[in-house]
């Protein structure tokens, strides 16, 4: 976020859970919401003031259960992007990969240490998905080293960086919006890998057919259910694709989309999220 005014939304959740504010998180997310804060009991949802519709957000939160009340204020987003920043606590996947930021202290040192700006709307908001795309990644090094690797909707480009540590020949990162475009590149550069890594700002429109030996793709069920065609049509042969940011419930819908197109799947789970190892 920038120094531009943002629209703070407060939505009391009862009763509170975590569950509950990342299912309520994941439907809002269809709005252009670019980030999300818990503080029991409220969930705190922050979209740029020129995109704020309060029709549109209040059909999306008038079918789901569990939601007391809620309300709206103006906030600058300068301001609260330095306090979501410094709140920003490191990862370590696996004991292998560690993502930190600058002001992260005291962190052991793993195989792979990825350092970023973290940026409140495309930073390592589901960290339960991000850790288990880690988590495969890791799973997968001997497909990724020497491979051309697509991270899509890449934000903060955790992912790519990843993959360019794990010596993969080429990686494509691509995001919708230019302002993680230049987080992505910026991240790159900073980890020493950016000759590796091409960021582009686009959608799925930008891949090209046959092209990747492996797929990440770290969104929101939607998104991958239209794009999951494109895909598999921009995978080689053998290839593999790693899905996540969808619930363990949406395991189903995604297997029906595939058609039983793929040779093979490895699905894991954690804190209700799933992820989709897919071998074609």
């Amino acid at each position: 976020m920038n120094s531009q005014e943002y629209i703070e939304v407060s939505i009391r959740l009862d009763p509170f859970s975590e569950e509950m504010a990342e299912i309520v998180t994941a439907e809002v997310a269809e709005l252009p919401y670019e980030a999300f804060e818990t503080e029991e009991p409220f969930l705190k949802c922050y979209i740029q003031k020129d995109l704020y519709r309060p029709g549109d957000l209040k059909v999306v939160l008038s079918g789901i259960d569990g939601i007391a009340e809620w309300k709206a204020g103006l906030v600058m987003g300068e301001n609260w992007n330095k306090e979501w920043e410094s709140s920003f606590e490191p990862i370590v996947v696996d004991g292998t990969v560690t993502v930190k930021a600058a002001f992260n202290k005291d962190v052991p040192k793993t195989r792979f240490n990825i350092l970023i700006d973290p940026k409140m709307a495309f930073g390592t908001g589901y960290h339960d998905t991000t850790y288990m795309m880690m988590s495969a990644m890791l799973s997968l090094e001997d497909r990724i080293r020497e491979g051309v690797v697509l991270d899509m909707g890449c934000g903060t480009a955790v992912l790519a960086i990843l993959a360019a540590k794990m010596r993969a020949r080429k990686v494509q990162a691509i995001d919708i919006d230019l302002v993680a475009a230049r987080s992505a590149w910026g991240n790159a550069r900073w980890n020493r890998v950016s000759p590796r890594i091409e960021v582009c700002c686009g959608d799925a429109s930008l891949l090209q057919a046959g092209r990747f030996d492996v797929i990440l793709a770290n969104i929101n069920r939607n998104i991958l259910l239209q794009d999951l065609p494109t895909y598999i049509r921009s995978l080689r042969r053998g290839g593999t694709i790693v899905l996540s940011g969808f619930f363990e419930d949406d395991i189903p819908v995604l297997e029906a989309a595939l058609k039983n197109r793929h040779a093979g799947e490895r699905i894991l789970k954690r804190g209700g999220w799933a992820c989709m190892i897919l071998q074609f």
